[in-house]
């Protein structure tokens, strides 16, 4: 069914989604709930490489059975018709818009049948993004899904799970214990118990419909900044892989503080009486699979700690 678009006038709040759009209190929303596995505490949410990627910031779902939408847009005209500073062409524009519902007596007989769909959108989205998410809300039957751009798809949910990804923290160990020493290696490593896939689920269920996705976050490195120029990093690339066990670089032990880590950084002059910030930020992979084999890759994330290092000239060493 044709309607205008939503009213500058309608009432906005937050849902419990987190959704922010018309009051939709008289609504059976098909809620989007997440499930997480393998999270860790103290850590924090994976950051998009590609500058360019984010979630998407709308989209269409069932939110209304029939005798809902109908209370619903009651509401919503009567609202907007007692605010002093609604538009009257906003205000015709939606007083039309209703007929046009009530004309097929907004389905109602029809109750059983299907749901109105609407647009729902992130907590995080932009006027301008919303506005990619401008249909009235329209019909549709139980089990189906509508052809329409911004559908709530395994894709979408995939994407909105990737903002729910909370992977550990990267405070790295590092040693030899006690101060780094000038031109001397800093082992650095995190241990296989520490680094391990993440995943969230995503999953809508309305009357006859039920699609999910699950992205997963799988660590493939670590890359270090040691917080100053004056520092060697090792490797050279900065960017220590992870092991076949999970693990990233390896264990400091007594007697190797002359050979080279594979994980670590030789820091070339004293941090004084101050600590030089080092920067260790893992990189996950982030794939995702979804209702009817539907699947692929998306942008790869990351998510770092700082931590301080106190660097001293040699004076004299007991290794």
């Amino acid at each position: 069914m044709a309607g205008a678009p939503a009213m500058a006038a309608d009432p906005v709040k937050t849902d419990s989604q987190g959704s922010k759009g018309p009051d939709r209190t008289v609504a059976a929303q098909a809620k989007i709930t997440y499930k997480s596995t393998g999270t860790s505490p103290g850590g924090g949410t994976v950051t998009s490489v590609d500058p360019n990627w984010t979630p998407p910031p709308c989209w269409y779902a069932p939110e209304w059975k029939a005798g809902e939408f109908a209370k619903f847009r009651d509401r919503l005209y009567f609202t907007a018709r007692h605010d002093p500073g609604a538009p009257r062409d906003a205000l015709k524009d939606m007083s039309d818009e209703n007929q046009a519902y009530a004309k097929d007596n907004y389905n109602i007989d029809k109750e059983k049948e299907g749901m109105w769909w609407g647009a729902q959108f992130s907590p995080d989205a932009t006027v301008a993004e919303q506005s990619k998410c401008l249909d009235p809300p329209f019909w549709v039957k139980n089990g189906e899904i509508p052809d329409v751009p911004n559908a709530i798809s395994p894709e979408i949910l995939a994407e909105l799970a990737y903002n729910q990804i909370k992977v550990p923290g990267t405070k790295v160990s590092l040693a030899p214990d006690g101060p780094s020493k000038v031109n001397l290696p800093t082992w650095a490593w995190l241990d296989k118990g520490d680094f391990k896939p993440v995943s969230v689920t995503a999953s809508l269920d309305a009357p006859g419909l039920h699609i999910e996705a699950t992205t997963v976050a799988k660590p493939v490195a670590l890359s270090i900044k040691p917080g100053t120029e004056d520092a060697k990093l090792l490797p050279a690339s900065g960017k220590c892989q992870i092991n076949d066990d999970g693990s990233i670089g390896e264990p400091y032990a007594k007697g190797k503080s002359k050979e080279t880590p594979p994980c670590g950084v030789t820091y070339q002059r004293s941090s004084g009486n101050g600590t030089f910030n080092l920067q260790a930020t893992a990189t996950w992979e982030i794939t995702w699979t979804g209702t009817g084999g539907a699947g692929g890759n998306l942008p790869n994330g990351e998510y770092g700690n700082d931590q301080p290092v106190k660097v001293e000239e040699i004076q004299s060493i007991n290794r």
